[in-house]
């Protein structure tokens, strides 16, 4: 690899939830492999993507504050090559990405778009959804609350009215789809891709996995699964991934969540060389 200099943009800490430290440990590890193909790293934090003018022309980040966002795809659309695309962080906030994911049928559950300020009752019976999942549609996931299971409808409306408190404009409303849980993580144009049982691991960001009870190890296909989650990565336009699907009883897949450059916390070390090389490849290319 030939010598170049590239920004690299640390993760604000509030959005980094339940993962500071693992989150630095990839972006950490990243830049380290980078630097020993030859790289000079120039890195920053969120703040300093919004208060000074980057030189570099390469940048790799994992913002997720909508100012920075913002500010990435500024410079994407003045000729800067960014890693993942501010377009593709913005794609995977919930609305967007549930809409494109079903749009282009990646497997994904039955979905519905409801204002806090409606009430959920006749769209949730009408869609047959008794058991479902609330999540904020305007954003990633921040706190335990963004995210809530509901078990009838008279739950669902009281959810929406607390979402509305909090100034959630909207949220998306996913059925409860039964099966083993698998969290997921991978990097485009690279053979890597590492998957895992949360339950057997007793991992938990916000303690939701426990829903789906301890996996029975459904059989399925890793080639379908990776090929499934390569395409919404895709589609999403974002690079390095991961996220969770859903193994149903005849072994079909179904993607649940998708995130722009998670933690790769159970595989940073094996999953760090396929990024900076991922990351060298669009660069040069």
């Amino acid at each position: 690899m030939e010598e170049m200099t590239i920004a690299g943009i640390r993760r604000g800490n509030r959005l980094s939830p339940n993962h500071i430290g693992n989150d630095a440990a990839i972006f950490s590890l990243t830049a380290e492999h980078l630097r020993e193909s030859g790289c000079q790293v120039n890195e920053y934090i969120e703040s300093d993507l919004l208060l000074h003018d980057l030189k570099e022309k390469a940048i790799f980040n994992m913002v997720r504050d909508w100012k920075s966002i913002y500010k990435l795809q500024e410079l994407e659309d003045q000729g800067h090559i960014v890693i993942n695309s501010g377009y593709g962080i913005e794609n995977c906030t919930r609305e967007k990405m549930t809409r494109l994911l079903l749009d282009h049928h990646i497997p994904h559950p039955t979905s519905l778009f409801l204002s806090t300020q409606a009430d959920p009752t006749e769209a949730i019976e009408e869609a047959g959804l008794d058991h479902c999942w609330i999540k904020r549609g305007d954003f990633h996931a921040i706190h335990r609350e963004d995210v809530t299971y509901v078990r009838n409808r008279e739950e669902a409306k009281s959810i929406l009215k607390e979402y509305a408190i909090r100034g959630i404009p909207s949220v998306v409303i996913n059925e409860h789809l039964v099966g083993d849980l698998v969290k997921f993580y991978g990097v485009t144009g690279t053979d890597f891709f590492y998957w895992f049982y949360p339950s057997n691991r007793h991992y938990s960001k916000f303690g939701l996995e426990t829903i789906n009870g301890t996996a029975h190890g459904i059989p399925f296909s890793q080639d379908d699964m990776q090929q499934i989650c390569n395409e919404a990565a895709r589609v999403l336009n974002v690079h390095i991934y991961g996220g969770d699907c859903i193994i149903s009883e005849e072994g079909e897949i179904h993607i649940i969540d998708f995130n722009d450059w998670p933690s790769f916390a159970p595989c940073r070390e094996e999953a760090a060389p396929y990024i900076a090389r991922r990351i060298y490849e669009l660069i040069t290319k």
